[in-house]
């Protein structure tokens, strides 16, 4: 039996879960299977990696840790999947459509396959979310202090930018 045998059947297989799963909507299965193996193996790698430097997971994380990984999570997912100015990390999987609001802007996924799912994460803040918690956690096991120091700036701009947007509300209320 050849490698092209043996494949066909799986190969049957994933078209018929996807024309049950989508409903005659154009879904890349492949591409998001191939995000969350990216991600799978992302964080099996950061697990070797600590296991061979010997890093201990701590008993438990501090409330202030637990605090800034939040907001550090919510204003870094929102810088990078949101921000004109990183708009240059998403434009091979993204197209412009209009700025919605205070140094934001919306895309879409464009391409197929892996392009659209990675096109999709990096247009979601809550999608990418998980990839940024899970950055921010492996860092605090890592190097904590340098980590701290990342989550306490995102935090900082986080609250400047609940700040600023209050200073305008107030602003315009008065007017």
């Amino acid at each position: 039996m050849t490698t092209t045998d043996t494949a066909a059947p799986l190969r049957r297989f994933a078209r018929h879960v996807k024309r049950a799963y989508s409903d005659g909507h154009d879904r890349p299965l492949l591409g998001y299977s191939a995000v969350l193996a990216a991600y799978t193996g992302l964080v099996g790698l950061a697990a070797v990696i600590g296991r061979a430097r010997g890093a201990r997971l701590p008993e438990r994380f501090s409330a202030q840790d637990t605090i800034l990984l939040c907001a550090a999570t919510h204003k870094a997912s929102r810088l990078l999947s949101k921000e004109a100015v990183t708009s240059p990390l998403r434009a091979p999987f993204t197209r412009y459509e209009k700025a919605t609001g205070e140094a934001e802007i919306n895309e879409a996924a464009r391409g197929n396959g892996a392009q659209h799912a990675v096109g999709e994460l990096l247009t979601c803040p809550f999608c990418l979310g998980v990839w940024v918690a899970t950055g921010l956690t492996a860092g605090l096991v890592f190097a904590p202090r340098a980590t701290r120091l990342v989550t306490t700036v995102l935090t900082a701009v986080a609250a400047s930018d609940t700040l600023q947007l209050t200073y305008d509300r107030a602003k315009q209320r008065l007017a």
